[in-house]
């Protein structure tokens, strides 16, 4: 891979990783146009790694607080919140690693393919649109339960077929079991933790045992570049979202699927 080629896609996936429009797809279409060769898999993990270490630090104190609860006696009512919320995000992250690890190399050798972006697209959006129009708003992330957080971790699994977008399809979630748009996006952010490392460590480890044409400094600056374009999405979504909604997001998702599906029907 050059580095431009590098850069454009690591660019894409910083951009896009937490915005409910689906990184993979926005990462595949990017090699697509370009006329680049598929950057596979592996490069895809690199991105996602990067763009853990964005929300790593972008919700520092929110982890750090969550860490010390766990670590300390928790005396307080936000002390216990917190150390519920840190079990509730490794519990709803569970059905995802799973499927994930048993199913990865099914999804890179089927999934991977415009069509099933296009449709998915399209209906995951109507799906976020229909979920932000029709449902309660109103909870905030202390109502979360344990109930919730695994209905939203067994939503996350939809996420590995190319397209669903993994924010999108649990902020959808989110805001079907009635939390506030901001609420649901919040736990989405969190709960990319456990999976972006989980996604990070079997790239590492494909890396380490040679299965892929990356090399190391390939890999490294894909991290970099998604985890600075990370950060900057992180703090200019949940400002967006404050100020406009989810609604801008489902007409970018419906608009880009119907061009997908024209393209790849008829052309």
């Amino acid at each position: 891979m050059t580095f431009i080629q590098i850069l454009v896609l690591a660019l894409i996936q910083g951009l896009t990783e937490f915005l409910p429009v689906s990184s993979s797809a926005h990462l595949i279409l990017g090699s697509r146009l370009f006329s680049w060769p598929d950057q596979g898999l592996v490069f895809d993990v690199a991105t996602h790694l990067g763009t853990l270490v964005a929300v790593l630090f972008y919700f520092r104190e929110t982890i750090f607080q969550m860490c010390t609860a766990w670590l300390r006696p928790a005396k307080t009512p936000l002390q216990l919140e917190h150390r519920s919320m840190a079990k509730y995000l490794v519990l709803a992250s569970i059905p995802v690693i799973l499927v994930g690890g048993l199913a990865h190399n099914w999804v890179e050798a089927y999934l991977r393919d415009v069509r099933i972006i296009a449709m998915t697209t399209l209906i995951f959006g109507a799906l976020l649109w229909f979920a932000d129009a029709f449902f309660a708003r109103d909870r905030d992330l202390s109502n979360m339960k344990l109930k919730p957080a695994l209905l939203i971790g067994i939503a996350q699994v939809l996420a590995l077929i190319p397209g669903t977008s993994r924010s999108g399809v649990t902020i959808t979630m989110g805001r079907m079991l009635g939390f506030s748009a901001d609420a649901a996006a919040r736990f989405s952010f969190l709960l990319a933790i456990p999976v972006l490392a989980a996604a990070g460590g079997y790239g590492v480890l494909r890396m380490s045992l040679g299965e892929s044409s990356l090399d190391w400094t390939q890999f490294t600056l894909a991290v970099v570049f998604s985890a600075i374009a990370g950060w900057v999405c992180i703090a200019a979504f949940l400002a967006l979202l404050k100020r406009f909604g989810l609604f801008p997001f489902v007409v970018y998702r419906l608009v880009l699927g119907a061009a997908l599906l024209y393209l790849t029907i008829w052309h």
